[in-house]
């Protein structure tokens, strides 16, 4: 289907039809919700046309695989979006980015599991290549993408105790991930090839940071995250005070490592409107904050005068603190009960 036939009203009830139609497209193409935290070769290269018929077992391990996404009312605003976004020939791969020459960015060589741990605890992204041997395509194709995402940090290994430490039984792409601890995994068995375009866009959707930007790739990745509540900041980029309402937000993001994810939502990229409309803010209102917890669809909305870490701080855990009365209600509340 071509980008502008997808384009018009987006009714919820039409997104719950709509996604359950693409789960398939979803899992094999995205790669981000592999039982294992592994995306296998014929996950993340398989193209699948998101109404093409399927077998009743590969849909059900497909619905199992989706898990939040195909229950979230804000996934269906977030997946249109990736839609609304798409250039012209979405259903297209991305072109291969050029490669990068003179002073390019190289893999850091990681000896042994003390180097490597260190490095991955160094880093906010770390992106490690476990490779059992050199004399491979994949090899060259992650040198490539290593020259090419220079915000990532690289490594790369083929240090027998290495790789059996992090459990590696193949060739293996893993991006460690300090904002939720997770590790994902891309592996890359014989007889599969993963060219420059689709180890770069598994690397892109799963670089989850303590602040991810939303845009139609990072929501992919942050609706796979195993932290279920999501905390948005609305607010113009081109403010003047942007870089210090950063500063502020990601300063209260460390607090809350692991419980929630920030993300920052650019009011002046136009498809984020649909993102503004789904918690009913305005511009007018911006700054503003709204929280979200996927499975019961919770949420709540704090327009603000200024961003501070205090704010952010005490509107979080307010957040939560409900969520936890409703989970463990007190005594008095279990004796009516």
């Amino acid at each position: 289907m071509a980008c502008a036939e997808q384009r018009g009203t987006w009714t919820l009830s039409f997104c719950q039809t709509f996604i359950s139609k693409v789960e398939g497209f979803t899992s094999a193409r995205c790669s981000v919700s592999h039982p294992v935290g592994r995306a296998t070769p014929d996950q993340e290269t398989t193209d699948v046309s998101p109404f093409q018929a399927e077998s009743k077992t590969e849909s059900t391990v497909r619905r199992r695989n989706i898990r939040v996404m195909d229950t979230s009312a804000l996934w269906c605003v977030f997946f249109p979006l990736l839609i609304w976004d798409c250039p012209s020939g979405c259903a297209e791969e991305t072109p291969t980015p050029p490669e990068v020459t003179g002073g390019a960015k190289k893999p850091v060589l990681l000896k042994d599991t003390a180097a490597t741990s260190a490095f991955i605890s160094a880093a906010e992204v770390a992106v490690i290549g476990f490779f059992q041997e050199l004399e491979r395509p994949e090899v060259s194709n992650f040198h490539v993408v290593a020259e090419n995402i220079q915000e990532v940090q690289f490594g790369l290994s083929t240090n027998p105790e290495v790789l059996s430490h992090y459990n590696i039984t193949s060739n293996t792409i893993s991006i460690f991930r300090l904002v939720d601890n997770k590790r994902q995994d891309l592996e890359i068995t014989d007889g599969k090839e993963i060219d420059v375009t689709k180890m770069s866009r598994f690397i892109k959707i799963n670089e989850l940071r303590l602040v991810t930007e939303y845009n139609p790739v990072t929501a992919i990745g942050l609706f796979s995250s195993p932290v279920q509540i999501h905390l948005l900041l609305f607010t113009d980029k081109s403010s003047q005070e942007h870089t210090e309402r950063m500063h502020r937000y990601r300063e209260a993001a460390e607090l809350f490592r692991g419980q929630i994810l920030f993300i920052l939502v650019d009011s002046n990229v136009k498809g984020n409107g649909r993102v503004m409309s789904f918690f009913n803010l305005k511009k007018s209102q911006l700054p503003a904050l709204a929280i979200f917890h996927t499975p019961d669809e919770k949420q709540d909305v704090l327009p603000l005068d200024e961003v501070s870490v205090e704010h952010v701080r005490d509107f979080c855990n307010g957040f939560l603190e409900r969520k936890q009365m409703k989970e463990d209600p007190s005594p008095e509340e279990k004796t009516e009960l």
